[in-house]
């Protein structure tokens, strides 16, 4: 699973609104869709905050590991 998978699993997963995501990252909502239609990737800042948002690994949230507890 890829990046922009992922983040709209979660965001589903937990009823999270792109316009909530947003506001709690600090990034336009426009970014989240295009984050979520892979035109665009995040920062590392940001990258970061979505996982800290979600409180699951780097890893999880990339697509590089199925396990989304950090370790």
């Amino acid at each position: 699973m890829n990046f922009p998978d992922r983040l709209i699993e979660l965001r589903k997963k937990y009823g999270i609104s792109k316009k909530e995501l947003s506001q709690a990252i600090g990034v336009s909502e426009r970014m989240i869709y295009y984050y979520e239609c892979g035109q665009k990737s995040p920062n590392m800042e940001t990258l970061i905050a979505i996982a800290d948002y979600f409180d699951v690994s780097i890893d999880y949230l990339v697509g590089r590991s199925d396990q989304p507890e950090r370790q």
